[in-house]
């Protein structure tokens, strides 16, 4: 079985066109006439669409705001990074020997746009219900116990392999204060790597305040990590 086999395999689709799952697979850097960035950006509408519609269903009595909220914490870079790690993306993906020698194919910029790209070919080739399909699969895979509790967790979780794999330390959580009546009280919370601050928020408990806190965190360490 060849490389693009495997991936077929863990995505639970054969391409007619396997071309099309070559070009989705293609970085800019290994200076093809053709790269993955148009399909990404199919992908990312495809996908934006895909987890809405999943979400307005799976949780018929969340308003516009935590339908809203939950969304973002998956349609994102470090969203689709995880759902790419899930069919081990990153080994599949053409690159050139610069952009490879320097963890490529490690970097969530990178998985996540070709994840998009994935999801837009299979798109192009069969259509809305297959890429639905495919990525409620993943979904459900990735995330088995699907609630605002459990993603807000993640955030924390994902942080701390991220400033492990990096830094080789844990985030610290600062309480900067907190406001308000007791029956009211916002807390403020900051999160710090190596004494430098990574991401701050205002929350209705501390526990709140630390995952919203690490979510910016992660937007800031990919940014500089990719």
């Amino acid at each position: 079985m060849d490389l693009l086999e495997q991936l077929e395999t863990s995505l639970h689709y054969r391409f007619k066109n396997k071309q099309l799952l070559i070009e989705a697979l293609t970085h800019k850097s290994y200076k093809q006439p053709y790269n993955n960035e148009r399909l990404e950006f199919l992908g990312d509408a495809v996908l934006d669409l895909i987890v809405g519609e999943y979400l307005f269903s799976q949780f018929p009595g969340f308003d516009e705001g935590k339908l809203s909220k939950l969304r973002a914490s998956l349609v994102n870079e470090e969203g689709f990074t995880r759902l790419a790690n899930h069919v081990t993306l990153g080994n599949y993906i053409y690159l050139s020997n610069a952009e490879e020698n320097n963890g490529g194919r490690q970097k969530p910029s990178l998985l996540s746009n070709a994840y998009e790209a994935v999801i837009g070919a299979i798109y192009l080739e069969a259509g809305l219900e297959q890429a639905r399909t495919i990525t409620v699969r993943l979904l459900e895979a990735v995330h088995p116990d699907m609630s605002l509790d459990t993603l807000f967790k993640d955030y924390k979780t994902t942080l701390q392999e991220l400033t492990q794999a990096h830094f080789g330390i844990t985030p610290e959580y600062k309480l900067i204060g907190s406001r308000g009546p007791d029956h009211k009280k916002e807390f403020e919370v900051a999160v710090l790597i190596e004494n430098r601050e990574y991401g701050r928020s205002v929350g209705k408990s501390k526990k709140i305040a630390q995952q919203e806190a690490a979510g910016k965190a992660i937007e800031l360490l990919n940014k500089e990590l990719s």
